[in-house]
C-alpha cells in the first residue's frame, strides 16, 4: 500500500506556479485599423528618409557645380571677381551709362559688392524710376530699369540761355536726360511756374504734372498742328484754379480747365482757330476754354505798321516808333 501511494506522487507532481498551467487560449488578433496605422507610419518614415535623401543630393550637386566653375565663395580660387554687365531696361539708357554709373572697381568681386549701394546710385540721377540688381554666378550682374519718359523741358535753376535744360516726367520729377533723341527733347514744350527747389539741385516734384501730362499726350495725339504751336506751359494756377495755361509761338494765350474733358476742349480750340484764320484783319489774343459749356474769346485788331518806320523795335533815328492807338478787345462766349 505504501507502494502505491510513492507512485502515485511520482507519476502527478503538484504544479508550483499558475504559469506552469497550461494555457490553451489564442493571442488576441491585431485590429484592422491598427494594421493600417502601422502601414501609414512606415510609409511616412520611408517618404520622410527619401526627401532627406532627395535635399542632400541635390545640394551635393549644385555645390559640385558651383565649385567646378569657380563660382562659390571659399572654393578653390577665391570669391568670383564681375567679368560682365547685363542691362535691361525699358528705355534709352544703355551699357555704356550703367559702367560709368555704377564704376565697379576692375577686381570687384560679386560676392563683396553693396547691391544696395549699387542701386541708389542707378536712381541718383532721376532718369530711372526703379531698378533691380541681381548676381548671377559664376560672373555677371544683371541690372533691370525702369525708366521715366520726359513730357516737357524745364530750366535748371540758376542755368543760363546756353545750359541744357532739364526733362520733367509725368509723376513730376525733373533729372538730366540721357540717351535722348535731340530732335524730341527739343520740341518738347517748356514749363514755367514750376515749384522751389528741391534736395541736390533739382526743383522739387511738380504737383499735378499728371493732368499736365495728359492735356500734352491728348494734344499731341489728337490735335497735332495745337500741340506743335505750344512755346510754353504755364502750371502757377494749376493748384489755386485748376487752370493749365498753354502759351503758342505767336503770343496767344490758351486757358484749359484741368477737370474739364481736355479732348472737348482741344476740339472747341481747333474750331475756334479754324474761324479765326478767315479773318485777316483780327488776331485772336486769348481763349479761355475751363469755363465749361463755354468759351471766352480776346480778340484784337492786328497792328497797323508804321510808315516810313525801320523793321525792329527802333526807328532810323533812333528813336522809338508811336505806337499805335491801343484797339478795344472784343470778348464773347460761344457754347
Amino acid at each position: 500500500m505504501g507502494g502505491c501511494a510513492l507512485k502515485e506522487a511520482t507519476t502527478n507532481p503538484l504544479a508550483r506556479s499558475w504559469r506552469d498551467i497550461p494555457q490553451n487560449v489564442k493571442p488576441r488578433a491585431m485590429s484592422r485599423e491598427g494594421r493600417r496605422r502601422v502601414k501609414l507610419r512606415a510609409l511616412r518614415i520611408a517618404a520622410a528618409a527619401g526627401v532627406i535623401g532627395l535635399a542632400g543630393w541635390g545640394a551635393w550637386e549644385v555645390t559640385a557645380a558651383l565649385r567646378s566653375q569657380g563660382g562659390l565663395p571659399g572654393a578653390a580660387g577665391g570669391a568670383a571677381p564681375v567679368r560682365e554687365l547685363s542691362l535691361s531696361t525699358d528705355g534709352v539708357l544703355d551699357k555704356a551709362w550703367l559702367a560709368r554709373t555704377l564704376a565697379l572697381p576692375p577686381d570687384a568681386s560679386l560676392m563683396d559688392l553693396d547691391l544696395e549701394g549699387l542701386r541708389a546710385r542707378l536712381l541718383a540721377s532721376g532718369q530711372a524710376r526703379s531698378a533691380a540688381i541681381v548676381r548671377k554666378f559664376p560672373s555677371t550682374l544683371a541690372v533691370s530699369l525702369s525708366e521715366r519718359s520726359p513730357v516737357a523741358r524745364l530750366a535748371a535753376p540758376g542755368a543760363g540761355p546756353g545750359d541744357p535744360a532739364l526733362l520733367v516726367a509725368r509723376d513730376g520729377v525733373s533729372y538730366q536726360g540721357t540717351g535722348y533723341d535731340p530732335a524730341m527733347t527739343g520740341s518738347l514744350p517748356w514749363l514755367v511756374g514750376e515749384s522751389a527747389p528741391g534736395p541736390g539741385g533739382r526743383p522739387a516734384p511738380i504737383p499735378g504734372m499728371g493732368t499736365v501730362a495728359e492735356l500734352l499726350s491728348r494734344a499731341q495725339l489728337e490735335a497735332g498742328p495745337i500741340y506743335r504751336s505750344w512755346k510754353s506751359i504755364d502750371v502757377s494756377r494749376l493748384e489755386t484754379d485748376g487752370e493749365i495755361v498753354a502759351l503758342t509761338r505767336d503770343g496767344l494765350r490758351e486757358t484749359f480747365g484741368a477737370q474739364e474733358d481736355f479732348y472737348r476742349q482741344l476740339a472747341k480750340l481747333d474750331l475756334l482757330l479754324d474761324a479765326a484764320a478767315g479773318k485777316p484783319g483780327e488776331v485772336i489774343r486769348d481763349i479761355n476754354l475751363s469755363l465749361g459749356g463755354q468759351v471766352s474769346v480776346a480778340l484784337a485788331p492786328v497792328p497797323a505798321p508804321v510808315p516810313g518806320a525801320a523793321p525792329g523795335p527802333a526807328s532810323v533815328s533812333g528813336n522809338p516808333p508811336s505806337a499805335p492807338s491801343p484797339a478795344p478787345v472784343l470778348q464773347f462766349h460761344i457754347n
